[in-house]
């Protein structure tokens, strides 16, 4: 019998990463079915926002990015073969197969100008903001 040790501190950081995913989830999140579940970064800047998903070893023909309904969805599939060159793996640890995340957008999004760039890994999604709802200065005239 083999005697599992488990660090205090992995199980500390364990509990609140679930107490964190659940009580400030961003607000952007709806929904999460996959296979694999990719990490995502959001951010928001004064005329947009940025979501960056972790989604190392694909191929930007391997995703779909759509609009439907306020709801954006990303999608994609990473495939793995389990021999290479006539040898098999004693270990994988890679996630393969299909993701789906969903995310409701604000009203602040422009839906009709959303842009996606896959770069080293990283899969890009700029959201743009609605000219009404960018932030706008007004003169103040002294009399």
């Amino acid at each position: 019998m083999t005697n599992l040790v488990v660090s205090p501190n992995r199980v500390a950081r364990e509990i609140d990463n679930l107490f964190s995913d659940f009580f400030t989830y961003p607000r952007l999140w709806v929904e999460r079915n996959s296979d694999f579940m990719p990490r995502v970064n959001i951010s928001d800047s004064e005329d947009r926002v940025t979501m960056q998903f972790e989604v190392p070893g694909m191929d930007k023909s391997d995703f779909k990015v759509s609009v439907k309904d306020g709801v954006l969805s990303v999608s994609g599939e990473r495939k793995w073969e389990s021999k290479e060159n006539g040898k098999s793996f004693i270990r994988s640890e890679i996630r393969t197969g299909s993701f789906c995340r969903s995310f409701s957008l604000p009203d602040t999004v422009d839906a009709d100008k959303i842009k996606a760039d896959y770069k080293n890994g990283i899969l890009e999604l700029t959201l743009s903001k609605r000219e009404e709802a960018k932030p706008k200065e007004i003169e103040v005239k002294v009399s």
